[in-house]
């Protein structure tokens, strides 16, 4: 028996390690372009390291567009919406898990049904809204058009449900307002879900690059994943360029996914999706 269990521990291993391999594969070879001098892009066999590394590749690239201003804009985007998106969709989920109201059921399904819909089909509405607005190349229109997501409803909704409903009776009969409940209350007790909407929000909106492409025309409105478009030539791509500046574009990510890691598994395995 021992010697079966030490060799599934022996398998489970080296699939562990196959697939951590595969993954962390693209990372590697981005990496490797990004310090690859142009002579050596095209070799064949393509070489899995670069013979001289040309660290000087990142400066280059920076200094092709303005990066700088699109970092600036890409995190002004994403911080925003994180503050904003996460604190609607915490107050809707509170109000559909601890609110009882006619028609609750059939507007939360309405709301979460909304999933189904393709961004492609709200694209010209929303761009007539935000035009009429006044919202087209701002950091207004960037962010308010999606600030609610249904996603992050629905996982809030079904977080909250577990948080007891005498804490909240008792704060009431303590003479305290809806709103002092949810600030003093429920976020308090829901850190492992923010954390998880924190980090999906951040990754979505600082990936986004259909929305930004359709409502900015201005270069100097332009975010991080439109900065990037704009290495790729008709007939020429630098792919050390634009390796280098998608490898800096992940870092923001990272950093996000590090700060709040510690809550990060608890919120995805107790937001549930129980009914």
């Amino acid at each position: 028996m021992r010697k079966r269990e030490a060799l599934k521990d022996k398998l489970a291993f080296i699939f562990l390690l196959g697939a951590a391999i595969v993954i962390m594969f693209p990372f590697f070879w981005m990496l490797s372009t990004a310090l690859k001098p142009s002579s050596e892009l095209f070799l064949r066999p393509p070489a899995l390291f670069p013979k001289n590394p040309a660290w000087s590749n990142f400066k280059t690239a920076l200094n092709m567009a303005p990066f700088g201003r699109y970092f600036l804009n890409s995190s002004i985007v994403a911080s925003s919406a994180v503050i904003l998106t996460v604190f609607i969709n915490l107050l809707a989920g509170y109000t559909f898990a601890k609110h009882k109201f006619k028609g609750r059921k059939i507007l939360f399904i309405l709301v979460v049904s909304t999933l189904m819909i393709p961004m492609q089909i709200i694209m010209v509405p929303n761009f007539i809204i935000v035009s009429t607005l006044g919202w087209l190349n701002t950091y207004t229109g960037l962010v308010v058009p999606r600030a609610a997501e249904a996603f992050g409803l629905f996982l809030s909704k079904q977080f909250m449900e577990d948080i007891p409903y005498e804490l909240i009776e008792a704060a009431r009969i303590d003479g305290e307002s809806e709103f002092r409940i949810f600030i003093k209350i429920i976020l308090p007790n829901c850190k492992p879900l923010i954390a998880v909407l924190a980090i999906f929000t951040f990754m979505w909106r600082w990936n986004d690059f259909i929305w930004p492409l359709i409502i900015t025309s201005k270069k100097e409105m332009y975010t991080v994943q439109l900065g990037m478009s704009t290495l790729v030539g008709q007939f020429y791509v630098e792919w050390n360029s634009l390796m280098a500046i998608a490898l800096l574009s992940i870092l923001p990510m990272l950093i996000i996914f590090l700060i709040f890691q510690k809550f990060f598994v608890q919120g995805i395995a107790t937001s549930g999706l129980k009914s």
